[in-house]
């Protein structure tokens, strides 16, 4: 772990670059960045320069006080401060702005020392008047300052989030990071006046999850939100891995806590795949991880077709993204005779709010057996809206983890087996139908990638479809 000493090295050769080679940030009009910084020196953490320009971006300001980047992230390779770096947001944020702060990790063991090093900080002659309890439990630390700002450190599980309220959420080791776990934690900062999220890591390695980290990096460096910072340390391919001007741009700690002799031995030892990403901050191509698409291109689209929708047993689909930036309403109908018609309905962000779901599905209780409803944020409000429409038994089904699996299962025996039909001027289903990856989850996996909402949505719809016992009527349309 990254000690709290800016201090050179006398014996290393090269010092570390400060500038990131990357570095996006929305633009603020104030930071609490250097209120930050003289917080953190009062209780003995001295940051780096780059330490504290991320910072800047992080703590930055619009006109309305409300942070520029609500959403932020970065990548430094190991050793580098990067723990630091998340620590000292969290104790400022505490310290300065009584913050309730969420500490997350991969590992209970990282949760763990995260907790013991900001309890050191807590505890110095500085700053521990200000401390009124300070939690050890195993998987319950906690310090809590009189001002009512507290930490809480928890390794990630599927339900982890569930009960959690905050202001701050940090995802450390974001590289391990799979949607469900995501999903799980989101939702306990939604109540919050001012709320961030916050994700660091490595490059993701052939072996972890890495969907989540990559989609918000990707989104960050092609533009695509503006409300979002994010900065890396890294190099554009593997190259020469033995050149000290590579290690000294991607390690801003070298000749301060990495010494040029430790990367010269790591030079020697790794293979220079595992050095360049681990040491030099190297993203694999997406392409080496995304290659297991869950879809069948050809068995896709020979399911294709422009016919009227059948009449039959009808089932909506409602999934909700797991950042809680849109949702997305499918439907499927099952005839008494020929292959089921999966369509999208709809799909809008979140910012339009959930009357209009609400709404459209109360006046349609009379039609369908079911509504599955799946996701995180604005499950509950939603299930709320139409419960009293859909009051009978199953009308309204919030699947398992188990469910889930099944009606990937079901959807893509359905497509390889030609037993549905999508119509096909709805290019947008299409679309996410052929980029859909398999996500791991719970010994099975569901649908994962950019894309999957329609995909998922209609997974529900189906599964539904097939399972309710609800037949409210024989001449059902979707639509």
């Amino acid at each position: 772990m990254a000690t709290r000493s800016a201090r050179s090295l006398p014996n290393d050769k090269v010092m570390g670059s400060q500038e990131p080679s990357e570095r996006i940030a929305p633009e603020y009009r104030s930071t609490d960045g250097p209120d930050a910084v003289r917080v953190l020196r009062a209780g003995g953490t001295v940051l780096d320069p780059w330490q504290s320009d991320i910072l800047d971006d992080w703590m930055g300001r619009t006109v309305s006080g409300k942070w520029a980047a609500p959403t932020a992230g970065g990548s430094v390779p190991r050793q580098n401060g990067k723990s630091l770096l998340v620590q000292g947001r969290a104790e400022a944020g505490m310290l300065l702005l009584n913050e309730t702060v969420i500490y997350t990790a991969h590992l209970q063991k990282t949760a763990t020392e995260t907790f013991e090093e900001m309890r050191t900080f807590f505890e110095s002659r500085t700053l521990r008047r200000h401390v009124a309890e300070i939690k050890t439990a195993l998987g319950r630390e906690q310090i809590i300052l009189k001002s009512g700002a507290r930490i809480k450190f928890l390794a990630r599980t599927r339900n982890g989030g569930r009960g959690q309220h905050g202001d701050l959420l940090i995802f450390d080791e974001a590289q391990e990071l799979d949607e469900t776990a995501q999903g799980s934690f989101i939702p306990a900062i939604s109540a919050s006046l001012n709320p961030q999220t916050i994700y660091v890591g490595t490059p993701p390695g052939p072996d972890a999850v890495g969907t989540v980290f990559r989609a918000l990096r990707k989104r960050a460096l092609g533009g695509e939100t503006r409300k979002a910072a994010w900065f890396e340390f890294s190099v554009p391919e593997i190259g020469n891995v033995k050149n000290p001007a590579r290690w000294a741009a991607t390690n801003p700690a070298l000749g301060r806590r990495i010494q040029y002799s430790t990367i010269e031995g790591e030079a020697e030892q790794l293979d220079p795949d595992t050095f360049a990403r681990e040491r030099l901050g190297w993203w694999s191509p997406v392409a080496t991880e995304t290659l297991d698409y869950a879809i069948d291109r050809k068995a896709w689209d020979a399911c294709a077709s422009e016919a009227e929708k059948p009449e039959g047993k009808t089932a909506y689909g409602v999934k909700f993204a797991a950042d809680g930036s849109a949702v997305c309403l499918c439907g499927a109908v099952i005839p008494k005779d020929g292959p089921a018609r999966i369509s999208l309905l709809d799909l809008q962000p979140s910012g339009r709010g959930l009357k209009w779901l609400a709404d459209w599905l109360n006046e349609r209780y009379g039609r369908a057996s079911c509504v599955v409803i799946d996701g995180r944020n604005g499950v509950d409000v939603l299930v709320e809206r139409i419960r009293p429409t859909w009051k009978a038994k199953g009308a309204v089904l919030r699947p398992s983890v188990k469910d889930v699996i099944a009606s990937v299962g079901l959807i893509t025996t359905a497509i390889n087996e030609h037993s549905l039909t999508w119509y096909k001027p709805q290019q947008a289903l299409a679309e996410s139908a052929i980029t859909s990856t398999k996500r791991p989850i719970s010994g099975g996996y569901g649908f994962g990638g950019d894309n999957s909402l329609p995909l998922e949505a209609c997974a529900l719809a189906l599964w539904g479809a097939k399972t309710s016992k609800r037949d409210p009527t024989r001449k059902m349309r979707i639509g």
